[in-house]
């Protein structure tokens, strides 16, 4: 047991900085890491380094999550995100109704029907789940 304890341990040495995202700077190598085997591996099981690319994207999400964590949104700031990325008015969304009906959806005095999340899923190409 000492043999492969001795052999492993000289192995882990050169391992285990890639398995390990302790800070912002490790996090930022791995993603680069992550992208060069993606570039390299794509979407190959059967590549040796599979089973690498494969743990250190847990590894990033599990550090992503606690990093930094997506907050919860509701329809109305899905829509004001997506407004804001896109450079919208409220005046530019007539699927959903008048710029008075936008803004008190944005202002949280009305709720997104089905009718206007089905138009907004469409229009941004995103699941109607992310107004829900």
């Amino acid at each position: 047991m000492t043999l492969l304890t001795n052999e492993f341990q000289t192995q882990w040495k050169s391992i285990a900085p890639l398995l390990s995202i302790r800070n912002d700077k490790e996090y930022n190598t791995a993603v680069k890491r992550l992208n060069e085997l993606l570039d390299e591996i794509g979407d190959n099981e059967k590549h040796p380094l599979y089973s690498f690319l494969d743990t250190l994207g847990s590894l990033i999400a599990l550090y992503e999550e606690e990093h930094y964590p997506i907050p919860e949104a509701d329809g109305a700031g899905v829509l004001r995100f997506l407004m804001d990325e896109q450079e919208l008015t409220q005046s530019d969304l007539p699927e959903i109704g008048s710029q008075g009906v936008v803004s008190e959806i944005l202002n949280g005095k009305r709720e997104l029907n089905v009718r206007q999340i089905r138009a907004l899923a469409k229009r941004f190409k995103v699941s109607p789940a992310v107004f829900m």
